[in-house]
């Protein structure tokens, strides 16, 4: 069958239509690959579109599906986002899986104070609950497709995956008592995090269980960022009965109390042993190797979009609560504590 190719304008489901000697209707079910079709027609219309290089709407395909295809990342918006490690291994594990499932990534920052607009939205994976527990639960309430990363959502009906924080946190802290340290200090993430909160649970556990009197002063909270991590560093290292090591909720974070230090002519790890939370590649190109806590970031993403492509496509209905593990990454920044 020979078609008449249409000139540079853009081709339209009405050529194929034409060119093919069907409807309009038809062509739509042959594109969503519906089954009331006669064999010889779809043949037809796919020869056509093939010829013609037919590319089809997805806004048309959405609306003859009643489906969307658009899931919708929502972050909570915080000052450096577009430098977080965490943010961006997010966006890239989510991102590089929805190509492969022939996904609409759509990427939000989240106010808590302004509800999000869910109008064509087919799911969505809300990474962390930090003030905005009210647009889960409307989401929910609209039956719209919903997961939870980075943050265990016990009290929500919703399925969530997240990372084992208090574990990960313990088991640093463990390896810093294994090498003999008794003055351990932790710089915190921002409390109001769920992840933050269970590392610094995480830290208290492991005092507890190895006998080690628990001391405000050691404790320094920030909100993750690299400025109030150096203010935290500076105090820290100027204490007169200083740490000798000291666990930090972040990997950045832990690169600042490193410059910190050898600005104040302290070296890494004699003088003071370094934890960090991440596994953020930046970490293997300092002076000095951090040792550290890896978090699965990609794996957590990718099992939550695909946790949430189930509930989409109808296949699953049931709830789960996923707690992915940890790993401790031992490299340079620690040793045995220095007697002076």
């Amino acid at each position: 069958m020979r078609v008449k190719k249409t000139p540079s304008k853009t081709v339209s489901i009405h050529d194929v239509a034409r060119a093919s000697g069907v409807s309009i209707t038809t062509v739509s079910r042959v594109i969503n690959k519906l089954p009331s079709v006669k064999e010889a027609n779809r043949r037809k219309v796919q020869e056509v579109i093939k010829e013609m290089k037919y590319q089809p709407s997805v806004l048309a395909q959405r609306l003859a599906t009643g489906k969307s295809n658009v899931v919708a990342l929502v972050i909570p918006r915080y000052e450096g986002i577009f430098y977080s490690f965490y943010a961006l291994e997010l966006i890239r594990g989510i991102g590089t899986l929805c190509e492969l499932l022939k996904l609409d990534l759509l990427l939000r920052l989240s106010d808590s104070r302004i509800t999000p607009n869910l109008k064509g939205i087919g799911g969505i994976i809300f990474a962390d609950i930090i003030g905005n527990r009210h647009h889960i639960e409307e989401a929910v309430a609209l039956n719209i497709p919903c997961i939870v990363i980075n943050n265990y959502a016990k009290d929500l009906n919703i399925s969530c995956i997240a990372v084992d924080n208090l574990r990960g946190a313990e088991e640093a802290v463990d390896y810093l008592v294994s090498l003999g340290h008794k003055k351990i200090a932790h710089i915190t993430g921002d409390l109001v995090t769920q992840g933050a909160a269970l590392r610094f649970t995480g830290y208290q556990r492991s005092l507890k269980k190895n006998n080690i009197p628990f001391v405000e002063n050691y404790v320094f909270r920030t909100d993750y960022s690299r400025g109030q991590a150096r203010a935290a560093a500076e105090d820290l290292l100027k204490m007169r009965n200083p740490a000798t090591a000291v666990f930090v909720a972040s990997d950045s974070m832990a690169l600042e109390v490193m410059a910190v230090a050898r600005e104040m002519g302290k070296k890494i790890p004699r003088d003071l042993s370094i934890v960090g939370f991440d596994d953020n590649p930046s970490g293997l190109y300092g002076p000095v190797a951090l040792t550290t806590v890896r978090q699965p970031l990609i794996k957590m993403a990718q099992a939550g979009l695909k946790e949430l492509s189930l509930l989409m496509s109808g296949k699953k209905n049931n709830i789960e609560k996923i707690l992915l593990p940890t790993e401790l990454v031992v490299r340079e920044s620690c040793q045995h504590p220095v007697l002076k």
